[in-house]
């Protein structure tokens, strides 16, 4: 890569990214799961109890103490756990990635100023190590439906499919926010507060036909709506996808995917300067 020459803002540049660089991609995800867990007496370990107890804490809260049922659903706990935890799967992947991506940058100015670095890989790297969580409470899900209702629907098949589009969306506002976070420190503070406000304004402890009419389309804008939505249907209520819906979220997903890479590779140029 020549440091002088323009960044390409190619959608072909954009996939070439994952080829050139999968080496390296895969070495800095591993060494920053590793990282996240180096020195305590349990190590990995903990990415596998920190979902176990975040979905006993919300069980109990939720179906204990606030006696939550789900519309459409049974009277078990259980079952009320594993809805709400197939939910909070998804917005937790999204809202660690869009929390870390403001300082991606900024954490690692050595590979802004020293070397010659493919600095467009951070975001990719960041939702590879989010990923990586997201797999383990995927696991956790599992083994609890294996255990309280048996083999899940064929349907759960389905799953990765359904999060396609929301990897390539992440992604995308990703590399915008890594951008915007070097010229705008205040950006983390924002996402902050807006990825907060976004875990009660999705349907993830409520299903979407819990409020009135008018509200519902209010919810639908939210774009981890549609993915919770479709992720339950596959993996619990056994339900087709709304393979048009789907399309049509896969196609924004991808233009917000390239603008925010387009975004990304115009401004980097003056990151070395702000930094």
């Amino acid at each position: 890569m020549n440091p002088h020459a323009a960044p390409s803002i190619s959608p072909f540049t954009l996939l070439s990214t994952f080829k050139t660089h999968r080496n390296l991609i895969y070495n800095l995800v591993k060494r920053e799961v590793i990282g996240r867990y180096r020195g305590s007496m349990m190590g990995l370990l903990w990415s596998f109890f920190n979902p176990i107890l975040m979905l006993v804490v919300y069980t109990f809260v939720f179906s204990v103490v606030f006696k939550a049922r789900w519309a459409g659903g049974t009277d078990s706990k259980t079952e009320f756990a594993l809805v709400l935890f197939a939910g909070l799967m998804v917005y937790n992947l999204f809202a660690e990635c869009m929390n870390r991506a403001p300082g991606l940058i900024l954490s690692n100015v050595n590979y802004v100023k020293k070397v010659v670095f493919p600095l467009e890989i951070l975001p990719i790297v960041a939702i590879g190590s989010a990923t990586f969580h997201f797999l383990i409470s995927l696991f956790v899900w599992l083994i609890f439906y294996l255990i309280f209702f048996g083999i899940p629907q064929a349907s759960v098949l389905l799953f990765p499919v359904v999060l396609a589009p929301f990897f390539l969306l992440t992604l995308g506002l990703s590399w915008f926010l890594a951008s915007l976070g070097v010229y705008l420190r205040d950006v983390s503070q924002i996402v902050g507060v807006m990825t907060t406000a976004l875990m009660f304004l999705s349907p993830i402890f409520y299903p979407i036909t819990a409020l009135p009419e008018e509200y519902q389309l209010f919810l639908q804008i939210n774009p981890l709506t549609f993915i919770i939505e479709q992720a339950r249907d596959v993996m619990i209520w056994g339900k087709r996808m709304n393979w048009i819906a789907w399309a049509i979220y896969m196609v924004f997903a991808a233009i917000v995917t390239w603008l925010g890479f387009a975004w990304f590779q115009k401004t980097r140029k003056g990151f070395a300067n702000v930094l």
